[in-house]
């Protein structure tokens, strides 16, 4: 009877690490795929954004006879995005896109017959819709990235977050050419 006290206490305190080690392991695992889950999220968009370059190339071809070396990029850069598997590479030419998309709507200008193309408008209209749900999905996505890298520094998750090697996480970041403003133009 006086040996039963202590291998209870001994199997409690055990099952009390095991339990707590299982509870830290499953909240990194979520953790790490909830930051993954959320990237996918992008991409999806961003797939769908690359989808829709052959019909705006499509259809400023006709009307911007001039303006091949920007299209040809925009075409480059489509490719590269969708042989590429890497997230940061893929970040970096989601921003050349942009860059690229931006460039043609803005020398589409020079075009009236173009601005006035139904076609053209319409696939402004969706671009542009789709540009906005990525920029709701990059804040999920740092609030998910926040989050894992948090919860990998947080005591005591850290000693096993150190053992499976995670690292933290990048942010995603406007960059310098999305935040500036040149004012409307009329």
């Amino acid at each position: 009877m006086f040996f039963i006290i202590p291998v209870i206490i001994i199997v409690l305190i055990l099952a009390g690490l095991v339990s707590s080690f299982i509870s830290i392991y499953n909240k990194l695992i979520m953790l790490k795929y909830n930051v993954e889950k959320s990237f996918a999220n992008i991409d999806i968009l961003l797939k769908q954004r690359a989808d829709e370059i052959p019909n705006v190339i499509n259809v400023v071809k006709t009307f911007m006879k001039y303006e091949k070396q920007v299209l040809n990029e925009l075409t480059e850069i489509r490719t590269k995005f969708l042989n590429t598997q890497s997230i940061d590479k893929k970040v970096e030419l989601s921003n050349e896109t942009s860059k690229s998309l931006k460039a043609i709507f803005a020398v589409s200008e020079n075009y009236p017959e173009l601005k006035a193309n139904n076609s053209f408008v319409e696939l402004q209209k969706r671009i542009s819709e789709i540009e906005n749900q990525i920029s709701d999905r990059r804040e999920f996505f740092n609030e998910s990235v926040n989050m894992y890298n948090i919860g990998i520094h947080e005591f005591p998750n850290f000693i096993l977050a150190k053992f499976l090697n995670y690292k933290d996480k990048q942010l995603l970041y406007i960059t310098e050419q999305e935040k500036k403003y040149n004012g409307v133009e009329f």
